[in-house]
């Protein structure tokens, strides 16, 4: 059996201050930075989808690319 809950952060934030210390200090140990920073690795941000979902060059386009930069170069100089 499987319970989806929809709540805010201020809602669980709330609920958190009505429990007893003891029990606060049990959630703190339990969500250590160890966890944090597991679950962050494995999360993706919008901003990191949407750079993965973005074009990418092909080699070829690549080093026609660094020909016209070089290009370039040549004729700023001059």
């Amino acid at each position: 059996m499987e319970l989806m809950l929809n709540i805010s952060y201020a809602q669980v934030a709330n609920l958190i201050r009505q429990l007893l210390a003891n029990q606060i200090a049990k959630i703190t140990n339990e969500f250590s930075e160890n966890y944090i920073a597991k679950k962050a690795k494995t999360e993706i941000s919008d901003f990191q989808q949407f750079i993965l979902s973005c074009p990418v060059m092909s080699d070829e386009q690549y080093s026609s690319f660094k020909q016209q930069r070089e290009h370039f170069n040549v004729w700023r100089i001059q």
